[in-house]
């Protein structure tokens, strides 16, 4: 039984949204790797809301060991991917090894967790067509453009993808997330 998760992100990914899920998969048992464009630390960043500013603001947050290179990721070794938010997916997007990673686990319909900003990487890869999907608010056109429904919740389940806003909706998400995950996959 396949008891492995990939987590996939690199510099700028959101702190909480990197490691809530990382330490969330490993309290249940699972084997987890993150991957980013080389195997390395990452500096993930801490986004917050601020009372008085439009947007989030950012700081430095959390060095985090990424174990392995997009290059050397062998997607049919996991049995779910987590995508988490932040500014990592607008620069990852158009890896050809990030398409070809997230790609697998849309073709074998395997469990997918998403965020914030993720949704970027998905409609790069084509996959968002048809597909109901949360991400922060600031990308529904992002997410309308390609292909698919914005909805505006704390942890939407479109079959195999669960996904959220951000960080704030963490306690949602990972419960739906981690409901699809066991049964599929117990570890």
């Amino acid at each position: 039984m396949m008891t492995k998760v990939l987590i996939i992100t690199g510099d700028a990914g959101e702190s909480l949204e990197v490691m809530y899920p990382y330490q969330r998969l490993l309290e249940e048992g699972y084997e987890v790797d993150i991957a980013a464009p080389s195997a390395k630390y990452v500096q993930t960043v801490v986004h917050d809301f601020v009372p008085g500013f439009d947007t989030y603001t950012e700081k430095p947050g959390y060095l985090v060991k990424a174990n392995k290179a997009f290059k050397d990721v062998n997607p049919e070794e996991y049995a779910a991917i987590v995508i988490p938010g932040g500014r990592a997916p607008e620069y990852i997007r158009n890896d050809p090894d990030v398409q070809r990673i997230v790609k697998y686990f849309f073709n074998k319909d395997a469990p997918v967790a998403e965020l914030c900003h993720a949704p970027l990487i998905l409609g790069s890869a084509g996959l968002l067509k048809g597909r109901k999907t949360a991400a922060y608010p600031a990308l529904k056109s992002d997410v309308e453009i390609a292909g698919g429904t914005f909805i505006d919740e704390g942890a939407v389940v479109d079959r195999n993808i669960v996904s959220a806003r951000a960080w704030p909706d963490h306690p949602s998400w990972m419960r739906e997330f981690m409901k699809i995950l066991k049964t599929k996959y117990p570890p």
